[in-house]
């Protein structure tokens, strides 16, 4: 992200403005970007929602979700006074006709100096096209006008097909933007640098070399706020259809000829269109669904996911893991475990590129196999094990260590949250973090037979402990393989 550039000023329009995401997430990413002078004073934010609130209402929690999400260190009174000054709040329900349409309209009657108009979507996707119409219908839309629309796309490909068609109906492709936020985390970006700017990768980058590969996003939380949502979504839907199939892509796609939008997207479409379709046995053998149950952990009583639902019973998975396989020739062979769950023993995205054993060995001890680690979060970095002579011992004995690297450190910056660059691309009219109409299609084609064969218990639910690392079952599949998931290998 380039921190140091000036944008123009524009208008940001966010409806579900009071919303978790718009306090936890989107302000707090604007009122950053306006601190590295990203974002001039002439800019204006509105919030839109159906609560009736005054200007001051919204500001006042807005404030507060500054103080709570943004480091202590950026909190400078006068800076947050300037940024909230910026912003403005209309009581308004955009998915219906007759609503307050006049006050928001007006806004742009009075002012017409910004050229760059932006609405957000921090709605149910299910809305997406109502307020699609409603922007025409009141004259809203410029050749200029962009949109961001939150995941998920839909909740099967039907849903997601019409959704796009409504949407098409008002904005050209091009100033359609699809936020997938996981595409905003610098270590996610870097793994086009990694691959592509060093050739010693590149080249090793295939089933060659590569034995298996293991993405996981693993959550200590619950359901939280979010159980109403959730349960009719799980973790298929939630996760793997958007996230973690979007870096399945970055991690499997061939070089692109540049990096321009298309070209870049056209190869991750590449590798959606490449995976293998699921058959109901590969679904039987392949993936393991869970949900978690209440345990006790330092005498405090962790709540199971029917207890944070408040429900009795409940088929939605809050784990899954899958084996995931690519049909081409740099990927023939080579498993890709997704895995992804809530309330489990720690916090963590990455993934883990697990290259072969050697074929032969000359050392009393047994070189162990190299593996790359790409940190997403919570601690952003990369480290490659490698063999070395151990220092204490002769030449003919190993031990294993690491190459580390710590972004954060290394660079000395604060890492920005994914929502801050996301944001500024738009503003820019940058589509390549984002994600395209062929590539949400084509991936709810690949997940639709899995959800449909879960549907006819192909794979039962299973139950795991809150605050475990998930089922028996997901250590079964890899098991079989004999590969390990990463907290359970040795250095």
């Amino acid at each position: 992200m380039e921190q140091t550039q000036a944008y123009a000023p524009f208008d940001i329009i966010i409806f579900g403005a009071t919303g978790d995401l718009t306090a936890r997430k989107l302000l707090p990413a604007l009122y950053y970007r306006y601190l590295d002078k990203q974002i001039p004073p002439q800019t204006r934010i509105i919030g839109t929602a159906r609560s009736p609130l005054t200007d001051d209402d919204f500001k006042k929690r807005i404030h507060d979700g500054l103080v709570e999400f943004v480091q202590e260190s950026y909190q400078d009174p006068e800076n947050i006074r300037n940024f909230l000054n910026l912003i403005s709040y209309v009581s308004l329900n955009g998915a219906e006709a007759d609503s307050n349409w006049p006050e928001l309209q007006a806004k742009f009657e009075h002012n017409k100096a910004n050229d760059i108009r932006i609405f957000y979507f921090a709605t149910a996707p299910r809305l997406y096209g109502d307020i699609c119409d409603n922007l025409a219908l009141k004259k809203l839309i410029t050749p200029t006008t962009r949109i961001i629309l939150e995941k998920p796309i839909g909740t099967s490909l039907k849903t997601a097909e019409e959704i796009n068609q409504r949407v098409g109906k008002h904005f050209p492709e091009n100033n359609i933007y699809r936020i997938d936020h996981y595409l905003g985390k610098e270590t996610v970006q870097n793994v086009i640098a990694l691959r592509f700017a060093n050739p010693v990768f590149e080249r090793l980058w295939n089933s060659d070399a590569i034995d298996y590969v293991q993405i996981t996003a693993a959550e200590t939380v619950g359901v939280g706020k979010r159980g109403g949502y959730y349960d009719g979504a799980g973790a298929l839907r939630d996760m793997v259809q958007n996230h973690l199939l979007q870096v399945l892509c970055m991690v499997a796609m061939d070089p692109p000829i540049s990096l321009n939008a298309d070209d870049l997207r056209n190869e991750k479409l590449k590798v959606l269109r490449s995976l293998k379709p699921m058959t109901e046995q590969d679904i039987k053998n392949n993936t393991v669904r869970g949900q978690y149950t209440s345990c006790v952990y330092k005498n405090e009583k962790i709540p199971g996911y029917l207890e944070d639902l408040g429900k009795d019973q409940s088929n939605t998975e809050t784990f899954i893991t899958l084996k995931a396989e690519i049909n081409t020739a740099r990927w023939g062979g080579v498993p890709f475990y997704l895995r992804t769950g809530k309330r489990l023993a720690k916090k963590v995205s990455e993934i883990i590129i697990q290259f072969k054993p050697s074929a032969w060995n000359l050392f009393a001890t047994p070189p162990k196999a190299n593996r790359l680690v790409i940190r997403i979060q919570p601690d952003e970095g990369v480290s490659l094990s490698l063999q070395i002579k151990d220092p204490q011992k002769t030449y003919t004995n190993l031990r294993s260590t690491s190459i580390n690297i710590e972004f954060p450190t290394a660079f000395h910056i604060r890492y920005p949250d994914s929502y801050e660059g996301l944001l500024m691309d738009v503003v820019k009219g940058d589509p390549i973090l984002f994600i395209r109409r062929d590539e949400v299609e084509a991936s709810w084609r690949w997940i639709e037979p899995i959800l449909d064969g879960w549907a006819k218990n192909l794979t039962p639910l299973t139950y795991y402990k809150a605050g475990s690392w998930g089922p028996q079952e997901a250590l079964d599949l890899l098991d079989r393989a004999n590969h390990v998931w990463h907290e359970n290998m040795t250095e």
